[in-house]
């Protein structure tokens, strides 16, 4: 049992990385950790999400991936979330216009890996989501070129933060956004489900 939304203090550097965790693996965790230290973040919120309206599949259903997030998650400071169902959300910006009121004086980092990037501009309110909350693109394999070359990466180029830098990041105004790389694990939910019986069945 998890609580419907996660206690924080002022001043905290929270980082948000939002998904359908369809299923929660690896990956996810590594991408976090390397988050977490490179950005000072006191926390990361795994929120995981009814589904995604990008996608045309549905995820299996959000009960079991919350269970196979607690399951998977190793550190006291990752915490599991479903608050999107509790706000009724279902983009990610509708999710922060109701989440940040409620925690007046967090610093958030909305986290994304860099293939979000390269699609982001797809994304609903796109540019008030950046204009919102500082960014952290976590470099994915093979995807890094793509997303530097993306619409949201051009247009939004001057307020880069260096990955030697990054721990400024949470602290500084939005518009900002960093690429952080490193060693990466080759890891994907969409491999997962192919070779495994992880949705066989959605109930």
């Amino acid at each position: 049992m998890i609580a419907p939304f996660p206690f924080a203090t002022e001043g905290q550097r929270i980082g948000l990385l939002g998904g359908s965790f369809d299923p929660p693996h690896a990956g996810h965790l590594h991408i976090t950790k390397q988050a977490l230290k490179r950005l000072h973040l006191d926390r990361v919120w795994w929120m995981v999400t009814p589904g995604n309206p990008l996608k045309k599949r549905g995820p299996v259903e959000i009960g079991r991936r919350v269970q196979a997030c607690l399951d998977l998650v190793d550190d006291p400071r990752i915490l599991v979330t479903d608050f999107e169902i509790w706000l009724g959300t279902r983009y990610t910006a509708a999710t922060l216009q109701a989440l940040l009121p409620r925690y007046k004086g967090v610093r958030f980092v909305w986290l994304m890996g860099s293939d979000s990037l390269a699609s982001f501009h797809r994304w609903k309110d796109w540019n008030w989501i950046m204009e919102t909350v500082p960014i952290g693109v976590m470099a994915r394999p093979g995807q890094q070129l793509t997303a530097l070359g993306s619409q949201t990466a051009r247009r939004y180029a001057q307020y880069r933060v260096s990955a030697s830098t990054a721990e400024v990041l949470p602290i500084r105004k939005a518009p900002s956004w960093c690429m952080l790389s490193g060693p990466m694990v080759d890891l994907s939910s969409t491999q997962i489900r192919t070779s495994s019986d992880w949705d066989v069945s959605k109930a």
